[in-house]
């Protein structure tokens, strides 16, 4: 048995080496170069081709490449009777609470602006917000989410999240459901996606949701590039309503040249950086998996299909 890695123009090499160092004797092959398509077992995928999956008749668990799972939901072909699972990993939680934190302080401590004065040959302070004044809302309260915030809060941020349904925590207020969603918008100074996509998240992020939150308020979406409704983000900042967005995730990557969001003064472009999977740091539970499939066993970090995470 073997596992296969579909992984369209990444760098497989690197997952064939993490995975060996986990275990010498895996077979592992790199599609579309499969030996006997009977004898894989299972599957890594990160934006495979439509109806690659269907190919294999034996797979016992798809494995995404990473947290999100929603190329393979969206994947009509996919065998539906194989499970999924994502990976969930703490040097994930770390890079997102650092990509967050970092854009958060360089927006409130004015760094684009200097970085403007600087090219004019500008000396001129300009005043900016205490931390412990600034509402951050907190879109999404799963692993990655509750380790966001704590983050956060630890700093000395006043951090409230939302999430699909009620959650306890200590210290963070946790709005949850959609009648609960204007109120956690009505303090988000900072709204910060990390939600899935799902049927219900998409295009959340929209002009009712913008008109909302308090007066220039700031958006950093690093959730999915469909939960953003892009003309209405730009309405929003050149109307004042917002005063500027961070993002990381677009509905088409890599973004077009044409684009507005490259020309925008108030908005900064990542190329989907914020959380990229390590696989040295993954491989022990994808190996952990793959021993646990083939033995019938249940699987670690399972994907529930129906609630889309």
């Amino acid at each position: 048995m073997s596992i296969m890695i579909v992984y369209p123009n990444g760098k497989t090499h690197r997952w064939v080496e993490a995975l060996h160092a986990v275990d010498p004797a895996l077979k592992v092959e790199v599609w579309p170069e499969i030996s006997d398509p009977g004898k894989v077992s299972f599957a890594l995928c990160w934006n495979q081709p439509p109806g690659v999956l269907r190919q294999f008749p034996n797979l016992k668990c798809i494995s995404s490449l990473g947290a999100g799972v929603e190329h393979l939901l969206g994947d009509a072909t996919r065998p539906a009777s194989v499970p999924l699972t994502r990976l969930v990993d703490d040097d994930l939680k770390q890079f997102m609470a650092e990509y967050v934190m970092l854009g958060i302080l360089e927006h409130l401590r004015r760094f684009e602006d200097y970085r403007r004065q600087q090219k004019l040959g500008k000396w001129a302070r300009m005043q900016s917000r205490r931390i412990s004044t600034m509402g951050v809302g907190l879109m999404g309260f799963g692993e990655i989410g509750r380790y966001v915030g704590y983050k956060l809060w630890d700093f000395g941020f006043k951090v409230h999240a939302w999430t699909r349904t009620p959650k306890q925590t200590d210290h963070l207020r946790v709005y949850s459901g959609i009648g609960e969603f204007d109120e956690f918008l009505k303090h988000a100074d900072i709204l910060v996606c990390l939600l899935p996509l799902t049927p219900e998240t998409q295009n959340i992020l929209n002009a009712k949701t913008f008109s909302r939150l308090p007066a220039n308020a700031y958006l950093i979406n690093v959730g999915r590039g469909s939960h953003l409704v892009e003309d209405d983000l730009l309405a929003a900042l050149d109307s004042g309503r917002l005063s500027g967005a961070l993002l990381d995730v677009f509905r088409e990557e890599p973004l077009p040249q044409h684009h507005p969001f490259w020309r925008h003064g108030k908005i900064t472009i990542t190329p989907h950086v914020a959380s990229v999977t390590n696989p040295e740091s993954v491989c022990t539970q994808i190996v952990e998996n793959y021993r646990r499939a083939l033995a019938g066993m249940p699987l670690l970090n399972p994907v529930n299909a129906e609630r889309g995470y």
